[in-house]
């Protein structure tokens, strides 16, 4: 699971405007594998559907990984002789691999891809892309699963689909309900931060890239699809589940133990209905008190459980101490995650040297309490004092639930002015800080259509006429996002290149 930085918070959702303009709306890349007899029909009939219906400009880009059939001879004659189709080649095979390569250096504010065998009705690629055009969504799939969707498949696929499904929706809480179809869409802006985060270059690329986004609270939008299977499919049914299995546990492990810092996919403050405030009511205060009393009846049975296992070989001060100790240090690891939100590693230290703090005020509280109880009997039961630990332990709970919400765990959103208030044009927070190339956040309009924020250049529409643009894919760069004074300014990230050793030895077409 990767963690290396990402570009940092997400810029709020905007509807791309219409106009004219040179940097195509959509870019749709077809990933392809030894597809020299399906790749040629599969381009000509989606460019006719996009030029018939689509009213944005486009652009279809033929991802090849490592084909070695005919299939790159046949891409480069596509794109000399269609405009609005690129070819670009891959020396290693990997569908996931493809997607992120061609995706992170495109230009396009939508990026799309979709199966060779063309499987899904073209009809639904408009709905797919229109939420992510108007600003409502981040992410879009295709759905088989849904009521309305029309599926011919075989029982042995559908079954596996299915199972599929529900393994992700029991072990990873996913609540989207396809997640191998091959058919979505994403924002360029949401791209440029989340492919960084996701470490699988093959099948499972999808699931990974879904889980993530919804996990970060990303909205993702499902269309219904009419889909068709392909009988001369070549891909290997039980090698590919297993592969994703695989891709499960790593993923759910990675989620459980916090390696990766999903906030940094988060939209400003404001964007999403479900943060704006409500005057007087601390923000998330039921969600804490609830985390917060699952997580400490779960730490007061492991502290009696403890206290009891160290109570047959030492004296109860000591067991007491203990007991306390290693519960501590789990109750606060849990609440960090769990009752806070706080994911990865970053000042974990620091909040456990905090936590021993809150466990020394609470160490006093259950100490004092047998002492008193040893004062008023000489040889009370055991009974009696596990009943004084648990009564000391509540009013130590209730301080302890205070000193994290406001001393080790508090609510940073106030602090940043440019997370916690959404952006008005002339306005400057106070504690506006200034982005820098190394967190940018991104635009959703090509390089060609910078404007004022609020204030997006036109979305490009399909010309009448037009000549072939430039590649690409001859770049290593592409420009970022707004700049802290409020003002548009040319910056250059340099593109994550795929790793040299990054090998796929899996047979995935």
């Amino acid at each position: 699971m990767r963690t290396d930085s990402s570009p940092g918070t997400l810029p709020a959702r905007e509807h791309l405007p219409a106009g004219d303009a040179g940097t195509p709306v959509l870019d749709v890349v077809i990933p392809v594998y030894n597809e020299e007899k399906d790749l040629q029909p599969c381009v000509l009939r989606l460019h006719d559907h996009l030029k018939r219906t689509f009213p944005y400009a486009f652009r279809i880009t033929i991802a090849d990984n490592a084909s070695t059939d005919t299939t790159p001879q046949v891409s480069r004659r596509l794109e000399a002789e269609i405009p609005e189709v690129k070819a670009f080649r891959l020396e290693q095979k990997g569908r996931g691999r493809a997607l992120r390569t061609v995706w992170s250096a495109s230009e396009a504010p939508i990026l799309a891809y979709m199966d060779v065998d063309l499987s899904t009705d073209l009809n639904a690629l408009l709905p797919l892309v229109a939420p992510l055009i108007s600003g409502h969504s981040d992410l879009a799939i295709g759905s088989r699963l849904s009521r309305s969707s029309r599926v011919v498949r075989g029982a042995k696929r559908e079954f596996i689909s299915r199972t599929y499904n529900l393994i992700l929706r029991g072990s990873l809480q996913a609540r989207f309900s396809d997640a191998q179809c091959g058919f979505k869409a994403i924002r360029r802006d949401v791209a440029q931060v989340l492919l960084p985060l996701i470490e699988d270059t093959g099948w499972f690329f999808d699931t990974e890239m879904l889980v993530l986004a919804e996990r970060a609270g990303l909205r993702i939008h499902e269309v219904p699809v009419d889909w068709v299977d392909d009988p001369n499919s070549t891909v290997h049914i039980v090698k590919t589940a297993t592969d994703d299995l695989k891709g499960v546990w790593r993923v759910g492990r990675a989620l459980a133990t916090g390696s990766l810092s999903l906030d940094r996919l988060t939209r400003p403050f404001g964007d999403d209905p479900r943060d704006r405030e409500i005057k007087d009511v601390p923000k998330g205060l039921a969600r804490q008190l609830v985390g917060f009393c699952v997580v400490g009846g779960l730490s007061t049975l492991f502290y009696l459980l403890l206290y009891s296992g160290f109570r047959v070989f030492t004296g109860s001060q000591i067991a007491n101490a203990l007991a306390l100790l290693v519960s501590a240090i789990a109750n606060t690891a849990a609440n960090r995650r769990l009752t806070f939100g706080v994911r990865g590693r970053g000042g974990a230290v620091r909040h456990q040297a905090q936590g021993l703090v809150v466990f020394g005020i609470g160490l006093a509280l259950t100490s004092g309490s047998l002492a008193a109880l040893n004062a008023a009997s000489s040889d009370p039961g055991h009974s009696t004092e596990l009943a004084v630990l648990i009564a000391a332990n509540l009013a130590a709970t209730v301080l302890r639930f205070l000193l994290f919400r406001a001393w080790v765990f508090p609510d940073r959103r106030d602090a940043d002015a440019t997370v916690g208030a959404p952006y008005s044009p002339g306005h400057t927070p106070a504690h506006t800080s200034v982005h820098t190339p190394s967190s940018p956040t991104y635009s959703t309009v090509g390089a060609g259509s910078m404007a004022q924020p609020g204030h997006h250049g036109p979305l490009p529409q399909r010309p009448v006429t037009r000549s072939a643009p430039h590649h690409p894919f001859d770049t290593t760069q592409f420009r970022a996002g707004e700049a802290a004074d409020g003002s548009w300014r040319d910056a250059t990230m340099q593109l994550q290149p795929v790793r040299p050793h990054d090998t796929d030895s899996r047979d995935l077409r």
